[in-house]
């Protein structure tokens, strides 16, 4: 490609904000979701980031990157040990669960209800404008194809 290939925003049906990277034809070649994509971009170093490292070490940039790749390949194998501690919990609580006699039933207190903040019903209300806007979208398609289908075949 001649020119760096840009990243389109979009939001998936479920509202989760997407990276879409579209061709030279104008087809979507690769669609992310951002977290994902921007956890990457945040681990990855630029080459100008690396090249002034490596001005400021004294060293060479290729050196720089060895040791950067070393550094990623050591990450996973600790998240397996930390994931597998967890697992050796769980075990141990549903034994512990299981030895304890019934707990007795009593009638529950009224508590006062949590209110919700401006922010999280601005957040729901967006979202079901947006499913709404959808569904009244997905209506009128199937509408127009309806009536397509009625004048084929008044007409023979």
């Amino acid at each position: 490609m001649a020119g760096k290939s840009r990243r389109t925003v979009l939001y998936s049906s479920k509202g989760k904000k997407l990276y879409a990277v579209r061709d030279a034809s104008g087809k979507f070649k690769d669609i992310q979701q951002y977290s994902r994509a921007h956890a990457m971009d945040m681990r990855r170093k630029s080459k100008a980031e690396i090249e002034a490292a490596a001005k400021k070490a004294g060293t060479k940039p290729a050196a720089k990157k060895a040791a950067a790749k070393k550094a990623v390949a050591k990450k996973p194998a600790a998240k397996k040990a930390a994931a597998k501690k967890p697992a050796a919990k769980k075990t141990s609580a549903k034994k512990t669960a299981a030895k304890r006699p019934a707990a007795k039933k009593s009638a529950r207190k009224s508590t006062a209800r949590k209110t919700t903040t401006g922010k999280s019903v601005g957040k729901s209300l967006k979202s079901m404008v947006r499913k709404a806007v959808g569904r009244v979208k997905k209506a009128e398609g199937a509408v127009e194809r309806a009536v397509k289908r009625a004048v084929k075949k008044a007409t023979g």
